[in-house]
C-alpha cells in the first residue's frame, strides 16, 4: 500500500514511522513533511497541509490507498470532507465531528447535554461580564480561548492577578486572535491529569494505552502552557479501574452523542482527563492524535497500525493490542524563549552521536545551507523504551545533553512521577 500522512509535525513523524513497520505498506508520504523524516524512509512532499484540492490532486496521481490527517487546523477547515467528496478514504472526522476541538464552548454545551463529567465552566463574549464573573469566583480558576490555539489557549491562574492578566491578553489585547471571541472560565479541579486516545468509528470504541504529557514549559510543572514538553506510557499512578471507568462514562458517550447529533466521528478522539475524587472529568477533547503523547503511545501498539486504520475505513472491527510490559517516554527539545517569544535558525549539533535505542522525531527542524536548523518553539522529541521509568529517565537524559545548546532548553524532570 501507498499511504499519505497529512501534516509536518513530531506527531506526523511518529504515525508516519509506525505505518512504515507494516509489512502492508510499501511507501509512506509526508505532506509537507519535516527536515528529520526522510532519514527514515518517510517521503516528503512540498504542499501545505491546509491545502486540498493539491493534496487530493497528489493522492490521485499516486493512487494513494489512504491518508491520515494529523493535525486540527486541516480537520477543522473539512479536509476529510473534501476527500470523501472525491472518492478518496482519509482517515480523520469530517469538520462538524472535529468541532468537539474547534470550540471548548461546543464541547462543553455538548458535555452538558451527555452528562459527561467535566469542570463547572461560563461561556464570555465581552471582557467586562467575564471580569465580574472572575472577581466573583476568585482563584485558582481557569481560563481558556473557545477556539484553536496551538494547544496554548488555557491558562491555569493560581491567583486573581494571574487571572485578570491572561483575561486581558484573551479579550482586550488580541493575543490568540479570533481564538479568543469567545473565552471559557473554568473551574479549577485537582488531581492527576492523563491523556487517553482511542480509535473511534461512529458508537465504536477502541481504546488506546494511556499517557501523561508535561504541558508547563519548566520544571515542577512552572511557566505557561505550551503544546507539551513531554510525556510518558503507561502511567502508574492511574489505576486500570479508572481508565474503564472514563472508557465507559467518558468516551463511549462522546462518541454514541456525536452520532446522535448528526456529527458521527470516525478518528482519533483524545480525552484530555483529570483523575479527581469525584473520578474522572474531561478538561479537554481534542479530535485527533495528541502531541507529544503520539510519540510514547505508538511505540506501543503491537498490532498492525495500517492494517487498524484500513478496517476502521472499511467499517470492520480492528484487533488493537499494546505491550502489557515496560514503559516508553519522550522529552521535547525545544527553542528557548517558547512558548512566547523565540528565535530559529540555530544549528542543531549531536544528533550523530546519538544511541540506537532512541527514536528521534522532528518537529521545528529544516534544512538551512546543507545544516538542520531549529524551525519551531518544539524542534524534536526523543523517545526511548525500558524496562522501568527510572532506566528510561537515566538513559534518555544522557542522550538529551548531546543535544546541549544555549538556544534550546528541555525539561529534566519529566516522567519523575512515574518512577
Amino acid at each position: 500500500m501507498k499511504v499519505l500522512v497529512i501534516g509536518g509535525g513530531g506527531r506526523e513523524h511518529a504515525v508516519a514511522k509506525k505505518l512504515l513497520e507494516s509489512d502492508r505498506v510499501e511507501t509512506v508520504f509526508c505532506a509537507p513533511g519535516n527536515a528529520g523524516m526522510e532519514a527514515d524512509g518517510i517521503q516528503c512532499v512540498k504542499v501545505p497541509e491546509t491545502d486540498s484540492e493539491n493534496l487530493i490532486a497528489f493522492a490521485k496521481a499516486e493512487r494513494i490507498d489512504f491518508s491520515i490527517v494529523g493535525p486540527e487546523v486541516p480537520l477543522l477547515l473539512g479536509v476529510v470532507d473534501d476527500f470523501e467528496a472525491a472518492g478518496l478514504k482519509a482517515f480523520g472526522p469530517r469538520k462538524e465531528a472535529a468541532l468537539i476541538e474547534g470550540s471548548k464552548d461546543f464541547a462543553k454545551s455538548f458535555m452538558k447535554k451527555y452528562q459527561i463529567e467535566t469542570a463547572a465552566s461560563k461561556t464570555f463574549t465581552d471582557y467586562e461580564s467575564a471580569k465580574a464573573y472572575l472577581d466573583e469566583k476568585g482563584a485558582p480558576i481557569v481560563i481558556k480561548a473557545d477556539g484553536l490555539a496551538a494547544g496554548k489557549g488555557v491558562a491555569v491562574a493560581m491567583s486573581l492577578e494571574e487571572a485578570t492578566l491572561a483575561l486581558k491578553e484573551m479579550m482586550l489585547e488580541d493575543k490568540f486572535g479570533s481564538a479568543a471571541e469567545k473565552v471559557i472560565l473554568e473551574e479549577f479541579l485537582e488531581g492527576e491529569e492523563f491523556s487517553l486516545m482511542a480509535f473511534v468509528n461512529g458508537e465504536e470504541v477502541y481504546p488506546m494505552e494511556i499517557a501523561q504529557d508535561h504541558k508547563r514549559a519548566y520544571d515542577g510543572d512552572k511557566g505557561p502552557n505550551t503544546g507539551g514538553m513531554g510525556a510518558y506510557s503507561p502511567v502508574p499512578q492511574i489505576s486500570e479501574q479508572l481508565v474503564k471507568k472514563a472508557v465507559e462514562e467518558i468516551l463511549k458517550p462522546a462518541a454514541r452523542g456525536l452520532v446522535a447529533e448528526g456529527r458521527a466521528f470516525r478518528g482519533v478522539l483524545y480525552a484530555g482527563l483529570i483523575a479527581t475524587n469525584a473520578g474522572p472529568k474531561v478538561i479537554e477533547f481534542n479530535a485527533r492524535f495528541g502531541d507529544p503523547e503520539t510519540q510514547v503511545v505508538l511505540p506501543r501498539l503491537e498490532s498492525d497500525f495500517a492494517e487498524v486504520i484500513q478496517k476502521l475505513l472499511h467499517d470492520e472491527k480492528p484487533d488493537v493490542r499494546f505491550k502489557k510490559s515496560g514503559v516508553t517516554l519522550g522529552i521535547v527539545l525545544a527553542s528557548a524563549g517558547y512558548p512566547d517569544h523565540y528565535e530559529t535558525g540555530h544549528e542543531l549539533t549531536g544528533l550523530e552521536h546519538l544511541t540506537e535505542t532512541v527514536r528521534v522525531y522532528h518537529a521545528g527542524t529544516k534544512w538551512q545551507d546543507e545544516a538542520l536548523v531549529s524551525a519551531g518553539g518544539r524542534i524534536l522529541l526523543l523517545e526511548t523504551e525500558a524496562d522501568s521509568m527510572q532506566e528510561a529517565r537515566q538513559a534518555l537524559y544522557e542522550e538529551m545533553k548531546k543535544l546541549d545548546n544555549p538556544n534550546f532548553f528541555y525539561r529534566i524532570d519529566i516522567g519523575s512521577k512515574a518512577e
